[in-house]
């Protein structure tokens, strides 16, 4: 398993921090040490009685000037050194390399470890394979479900009796009507199991509904060890969109394990896709008629505008190159922007690595969603921070609940 993108170090940091990074001094808040003196709004009495004896988060709400410049100063401290591992003693010093010595060994282990891991991984794969065979050719209409196979999905199925009355009577009516009565595998099979994906789901436009019906089957398979990474092959049968049979993404792992034991995400390789004529559905061609004002005379200009596809997966971002970087040729919020397309993208291929291809048939079914739902519950971006300034009775009760606490506290000191 893959961990995610490794934040970026930053240069300025010459040393990392330790138990010991806290100042020797308060940081000053004042024109001291050449800071400017910032602009504070004044404190009323009632204001000021409410900090002495209340929440003093009130008082920054109010006066934001406060709020940034101690942010500001508290954040300049976040990394520095605090000169703890530069005062002990040449036999200390000598110890504390020895440990990280015995760290890098630990580094080359877990190394070691992670490429077993692949190779298991690869192993295993290769015992899938049959199942995801059988699974493509009773997809495709090949072949029928045995007995067998079919008593075993009943066992594990948890879909309620109503549902299946229900599901028995459209396949009655289906079968009556005449009009499918010769359906052949299960249509719009990964279409479904894809539209099911939260993320994937939101990805695909209704002309890519179009082209992803006559995909097939989405296989996995893993590099080399010495080159370690994975490849998602989306295969289709032959269409009205594109020449290619087969769609394909490549997904790399830098050679050397992360920080937390797991190989970390390097770089994907998309595919050209073979698009025909006017079918290219990552674009659009927008028309506009310009006059000219000296002659009058009209003439249409044609402009091939990128659009929002599914499609889109085979072409990855790329990081600039090191030159841009060293240059400094880099706007700050684009490279941000990119990281968080990055992250997205390698999620999205994990994601159809590990949860889609091996359990593509909950995901048909819905089955996934539930499972889904329940991990983005416990998402922290899902929570937000209460604001108590706003209601004085929620700030009454934090003031009671801390009086509270600290008479509590109180009386086990005396016992």
């Amino acid at each position: 398993m893959a961990q995610n993108i490794e934040p970026r170090k930053n240069s300025h940091i010459e040393e990392a921090a330790t138990p010991m990074n806290t100042p020797l001094n308060a940081a000053p808040i004042s024109g001291r040490d050449g800071l400017p003196q910032p602009t504070v709004a004044t404190i009323g009495e009632d204001e000021e009685d409410e900090a002495q004896g209340g929440n003093p988060a009130s008082v920054l709400a109010r006066n934001p000037a406060l709020l940034n410049m101690m942010q500001d100063r508290l954040g300049s401290l976040v990394g520095k050194p605090s000169g703890y591992l530069k005062s002990l003693p040449p036999a200390v010093k000598r110890r504390v390399e020895g440990l990280k010595g015995i760290q890098t060994e630990h580094s080359k282990i877990e190394s070691e470890f992670q490429r077993e891991i692949l190779e298991i991984e690869k192993k295993y794969a290769a015992r899938y394979a049959p199942l995801y065979t059988r699974r493509k050719e009773i997809i495709a209409g090949k072949t029928e479900p045995t007995e067998d196979e079919v008593t075993a999905g009943e066992a594990v199925s948890d879909v309620s009796d109503s549902e299946d009355e229900d599901d028995e009577a459209r396949v009655e009516e289906v079968d009556e009507s005449g009009d499918k009565a010769d359906i052949k595998g299960i249509p719009e099979f990964w279409l479904t199991a894809l539209k099911n994906h939260q993320v994937i789901g939101e990805m695909i436009t209704e002309k890519d509904e179009e082209a992803i019906r006559h995909l097939v089957d989405i296989r996995l398979e893993y590099l080399d060890v010495q080159h370690p990474g994975f490849k998602l092959m989306f295969e289709f049968e032959s269409n009205e969109f594109f020449e290619d049979s087969v769609l394909e993404k490549t997904y790399y792992y830098q050679e050397e394990v992360g920080y937390g034991g797991d190989f970390v995400y390097d770089k994907a390789v998309g595919h050209e896709i073979k698009w025909k004529e006017d079918k290219d559905l990552t674009k659009k061609i927008e028309i506009k008629k310009q006059r000219n004002k000296n002659t009058n005379r009209t003439r249409v200009i044609k402009k091939v505008v990128p659009v929002d596809s599914f499609f889109n997966f085979f072409k990855p971002p790329q990081p600039p190159s090191m030159e841009a970087m060293e240059e400094g040729n880099v706007d700050e919020d684009e490279l941000e922007d990119l990281d968080e397309k990055l992250e997205i993208d390698y999620q999205l291929g994990e994601d159809l690595k590990e949860r889609i291809i091996p359990r593509a048939i909950d995901y048909f079914t819905g089955k996934a969603l539930e499972y889904d739902d329940n991990m983005e519950e416990l998402d922290d971006d899902e929570f937000d921070d209460e604001d108590f300034d706003d209601d004085e009775d929620d700030e009454q009760e934090l003031r009671q609940a801390h009086a509270g606490g600290q008479q509590d506290a109180q009386e086990c000191k005396q016992q």
